[in-house]
């Protein structure tokens, strides 16, 4: 029987509602999170870090099964989820806590972090620089339960967040897939 060996990776990509239903689906995620990391302020809410004041952004922490889906597929749908080349927010939502990030856990999923961003860079997808941070993982604040699993609580208004963020059709633009989460 083959051990399931347990490791988590750590988004950030703007609106954590919409960051969380792209992974749910891939076999061999076990849970996505919702919450804040890469700040300094221990425990913040939700308004504090909308407020600014704790370095935090908003984030997704996964826990996945290495034997059923590699780090590298993790990645590639976070690429996906997110316009990379934005330093001042994401999509309709401003603001340093809107940023995107990708956390490492080890110096494994750093150097994995970095070939993709560089194969990223290197596509020529995009006409603007890669401005997607790729830094030490330090901490992950789960927000608070109403934050959780957006998605499914509040399909309607998630729905329609995700469109009016402008999120959805630049996904279709860059990446013409139509399998939009």
């Amino acid at each position: 029987m083959t051990q399931h060996t347990k490791k988590q990776a750590t988004f950030a990509g703007g609106c954590f509602w919409c960051m969380v239903s792209p992974f749910t689906n891939i076999d061999g995620v076990l849970s996505v999170v919702s919450g804040f990391s890469g700040g300094y302020v221990d425990h913040p809410t939700y308004e504090q870090v909308c407020a600014g004041n704790t370095g935090h952004v908003e984030a997704i922490q996964i826990t996945y099964d290495t034997n059923k889906v590699d780090y590298d597929t993790l990645l590639h749908t976070f690429w996906q989820q997110i316009d990379p080349t934005d330093a001042g927010g994401s999509f309709y939502d401003r603001g340093h806590h809107y940023t995107s990030a990708i956390f490492y856990h080890d110096h494994e999923q750093q150097a994995l972090a970095e070939q993709s961003k560089q194969d990223l860079e290197a596509s020529q997808r995009f006409s603007q620089p890669i401005v997607t941070a790729i830094k030490p993982y330090t901490s992950f604040y789960p927000a608070e339960e109403h934050h959780q699993n957006y998605h499914q609580k509040n399909p309607e208004h998630y729905q329609r967040y995700r469109i009016g963020s402008g999120r959805d059709a630049f996904i279709l633009k860059v990446w013409k897939s139509s399998s939009l989460s």
